[in-house]
């Protein structure tokens, strides 16, 4: 137990923290019915790690797959939504990213995320520009990640900045293509952990294309998938306008 100082400031849950051998935290959003528990510590064992359940009549269930429930309600034929492979303490897990850029009308476009860094969307938005070519200067962007999921991870990088072209230009990604990958400032596409896992998990979930760095290729093929390697972020687009 503990509360909340007048400054604003936790008195008492963090002095426990030093104490006790675990931490969690149980997580929602007030719009879904899905519930998160995090671990953000454990002394003997892994962190990071996540639980997802599903809110019912009858109480709380655990969501046994829940990339395929974040995906369930997804339409292939939209233009602004992508599907990455995030990492959640020891699973993988597929979310849909979503982004809507439309002309704006004021001095300073706006830039929201919803579930991932606001920064780290402001630093994409300018090697899209740079390396590139792609101008959003007049643009406001919106990012969303769905379920109320959010990613920290860095391998988000790719599949936001495919997902805000894909809006821009207002044409689908490919229904059956997940991404993942680190963009750096000078615009190349830089390897994941876990990445081979990743594909696995994927192409358990019925998906055909993923689109990584070359270094997180597999080193065998994985069967049903087709994996596209690339360099950069202006290569991804590239192929991405042939598929």
């Amino acid at each position: 137990m503990g509360h909340v100082t007048k400054e604003g400031a936790l008195a008492g849950p963090r002095v426990l923290e030093h104490m006790v051998d675990a931490v969690l935290y149980f997580e929602s959003d007030g719009g879904s019915r899905y519930r998160v528990i995090r671990a953000v510590k454990n002394r003997f064992g892994a962190v990071n790690e996540l639980g997802v359940f599903a809110m019912t009549d009858a109480g709380l269930k655990e969501v046994s797959n829940p990339s395929a429930i974040f995906l369930s309600a997804r339409a292939d034929d939209r233009a602004g939504s992508a599907v990455m492979v995030s990492r959640e303490g020891t699973r993988p897990l597929l979310v849909e990213v979503q982004a809507l850029v439309d002309e704006s009308h004021l001095a300073n476009p706006r830039r929201v995320a919803v579930g991932t860094d606001p920064q780290r969307l402001a630093m994409l938005l300018a090697v899209m520009h740079r390396h590139a070519g792609v101008g959003l200067g007049d643009q406001d962007v919106f990012i969303n990640v769905v379920g109320g999921v959010r990613i920290n991870e860095t391998g988000s990088d790719l599949p936001i900045s495919l997902a805000v072209k894909s809006s821009l230009a207002g044409r689908p990604l490919p229904g059956r293509l997940v991404s993942f990958g680190e963009i750096g400032l000078s615009g190349e596409v830089r390897p994941v952990y876990n990445g081979e896992e990743r594909l696995r998990e994927a192409a358990s979930q019925g998906y055909q294309q993923a689109m990584v760095a070359r270094a997180n290729a597999p080193r065998r093929a994985i069967k049903g998938l087709d994996v596209i390697q690339i360099g950069s972020l202006a290569e991804a687009l590239d192929k991405l306008a042939g598929l």
